[in-house]
């Protein structure tokens, strides 16, 4: 289920929390620094389909917290979806939906230095391999907070 949702106009702008926002296939979430081409990464990560969304695990941001006696709030490790419930590492390489919107699992989103900088060192080492995916838009719409994370029955041919 999805638990927070947020964006970031620019690069180094603060991620503010939404109730709803539009997935648009291909591109991104309209307002978010990568559907603009604004974010840190753009020009790196230009043409590639792992830009357009990001999910984070709200269980791995909490033992991540508990485990360091810190309170980093979940905007803060600036991934644009937080789930609950969802083993986002199971989901490389499939189709899943969030809500109406489908996307494919494309790679692990891994803490980087940058990540680090704005928050704390220990990202680095403790949210390796749990620091989220980076998913590709297939089919756009409106995911709002609640909608459920579900893996897509691949129909044979």
């Amino acid at each position: 289920m999805v638990v927070n949702i947020f964006i970031a106009a620019a690069a180094e702008s603060k991620m503010v929390s939404q109730d709803r926002v539009q997935a648009e296939a291909g591109r991104g979430i309209i307002g978010d620094r990568y559907h603009s081409e604004t974010g840190t990464f753009s020009r790196k990560l230009e043409g590639l389909p792992d830009k357009e969304i990001t999910l984070i695990e709200i269980e791995e941001i909490d033992q991540f917290n508990a485990s360091q006696g810190l309170d980093i709030l979940p905007g803060e490790f600036r991934r644009n979806i937080v789930t609950q419930g969802v083993r986002l590492n199971e989901l490389i390489g499939k189709t899943f939906s969030v809500g109406h919107v489908t996307l494919k699992g494309v790679r692990l989103c891994e803490p980087c230095a940058h990540l680090a900088g704005a928050l704390t060192p220990e990202v680095l080492p403790h949210l390796v391999t749990k620091g989220g995916l980076r998913a590709a838009i297939v089919s756009g719409g409106i995911i709002n907070r609640g909608d459920v994370v579900e893996l897509c029955i691949e129909k044979s041919a």
